[in-house]
């Protein structure tokens, strides 16, 4: 049989990521600004769906990615800066192929891969890029490849599977909260309570309740979103991913949070703290060290949760048996400047493109009523539910990540303002900011602004 033609369509302009995200919709004209929303629930989706009743195992759910709950506090946050840092160059299309954010997007919705891409496509527009297998057309393997979603309580949907893919498309510069995706069902929990949702969750080990530390947490220090300002980031989760077909391969019937298990399993075999993770070379050094740690351990060995090296997809030999110039490790090694890079060159590249937040001399977590006044230092709003007017003095600065503000928001003349991932109902006004304001680009999770915007005389 022969494989279908792929025909190019015109590129698309070159490196979104150094031109930044830019500004979408809503009452401001220059920053990222999406339109308001929230948890879906199962009959919300399946109405939409044209179903009745809660969906059962199997079925297939149309939703938008910011009606999912997360069942992980952390992501390795370099494994989606090279899903960012690819989707955001040209030289997939340099090379004759479709950009791979469309190729992921058709297999994360059990179409297989992009069979047409229109000039202008964008992740948030299905209608604008077609996949070689059509919606109803799914066979099993094509949904074995798809992500899986838990029905809970009161119809809340729980992502058990596709945290880092999902993100990398809440990220990216065409995609946001509102671009569709198809997930698999894995089994109806609604009619549960909480506390029995969460044991049956425990108990088929659909959740991970462990921090980016490795250190226990609960429920309902859970994120409630999807996004990178969301998340904390698990640095060995990246190295396991980066190890992925040099260590290990991930079986058919790979366990849920399978590289977490492994992450825990390296952190007491290799010291991250040890290497340059901003240096190709020491980055490299450290995937190496951990990838023949797998493969050297016996087979028979307990990683975590039981599992043993073999049922997580140990590789016996290092590298598939090639040399380190060649298979795997070699593409890995590829850099920024090959016409074929590999992951870690573009997660680094697209990395050093995300301005760094400045250090939190104050952190505010949890729910806080009542005015904040931000008069000197660097406070940071991290997952915060905050109700009341926020001030930011001159020379101070405010970083809010993943919050939830109900009040005005006021600046002038303060050093660093960095708002992303934040819902906020109320006024917005930023004058004269010293360093930097940043509501959008590369690493800034979507806002949710609703309100008047002022932003005036801001570098």
């Amino acid at each position: 049989m022969t494989a279908p033609v792929r025909t190019q369509s015109q590129p698309r302009p070159p490196r979104l990521r150094r031109l930044g995200a830019g500004l979408a919709v809503g009452a401001v004209v220059l920053g990222g600004v999406l339109a308001s929303g929230g948890t879906a629930t199962a009959a919300a989706t399946t109405a939409g769906n044209a179903k009745t009743g809660s969906p059962k195992a199997g079925e297939l759910l149309d939703v938008t990615l910011d009606q999912l709950r997360p069942t992980q506090p952390a992501v390795g946050f370099d494994q989606i800066y090279y899903k960012l840092g690819r989707y955001t160059s040209t030289k997939d299309e340099a090379n004759g192929d479709f950009n791979k954010r469309f190729d992921d997007w058709c297999e994360t919705n059990g179409q297989e891969k992009a069979a047409s891409v229109k000039p202008g496509a964008r992740l948030s527009d299905a209608s604008s890029f077609t996949c070689t297998v059509p919606v109803g057309k799914e066979t099993a393997e094509t949904r074995a490849a798809m992500k899986t979603v838990v029905v809970g309580p009161g119809g809340v949907l729980y992502l058990t599977d596709g945290h880092h893919s999902l993100t990398s498309f809440m990220e990216a510069p065409d995609g946001g909260p509102k671009t569709h995706i198809r997930l698999r069902v894995v089994d109806d929990l609604s009619g549960l309570s909480t506390a029995a949702f969460w044991k049956t969750m425990q108990e088929n080990k659909w959740v991970w309740l462990r921090d980016e530390n490795n250190r226990p947490i609960t429920t309902d220090q859970l994120p409630q979103h999807l996004g990178l300002a969301y998340f904390h980031d698990d640095r060995y989760r990246s190295l396991v991913y980066f190890t992925r077909d040099i260590g290990y391969q991930a079986p058919d019937d790979a366990a849920e949070f399978l590289e977490f298990q492994w992450g825990t399993w390296l952190r007491e075999r290799v010291d991250l703290g040890a290497y340059d993770l901003t240096a190709p070379a020491s980055y490299l050094s450290a995937i190496r060290a951990a990838s023949e740690a797998m493969s050297a351990t016996p087979g028979d060995t307990v990683i975590a949760d039981g599992r043993t090296a073999d049922e997580l997809g140990r590789m016996k030999e290092w590298n598939n048996g090639k040399k380190a110039t060649g298979g795997e490790f070699g593409k890995l090694s590829a850099p920024i400047t090959d016409a074929k890079p590999g992951k870690l060159a573009y997660a680094l590249d697209y990395r050093a493109a995300i301005p760094a937040a400045p250090a939190c001399t104050k952190t505010v977590t949890g729910k806080h009523t009542g005015p904040l006044v931000v008069s000197s230092g660097v406070t940071c709003l991290d997952g915060t539910e905050l109700t009341g007017p926020v001030v930011v003095g001159a020379g101070a600065s405010l970083v809010a990540k993943g919050a939830a503000i109900t009040g005005p928001v006021q600046a002038v003349g303060a050093r660093t303002v960095q708002i992303c991932g934040t819902s906020l109902t109320g006024p917005l006004s930023v004058v004269g900011t010293k360093e930097r304001l940043t509501l959008s680009g590369p690493g800034c999770t979507p806002n949710t602004l609703k309100g008047p915007v002022q932003l005036v005389g801001n570098p």
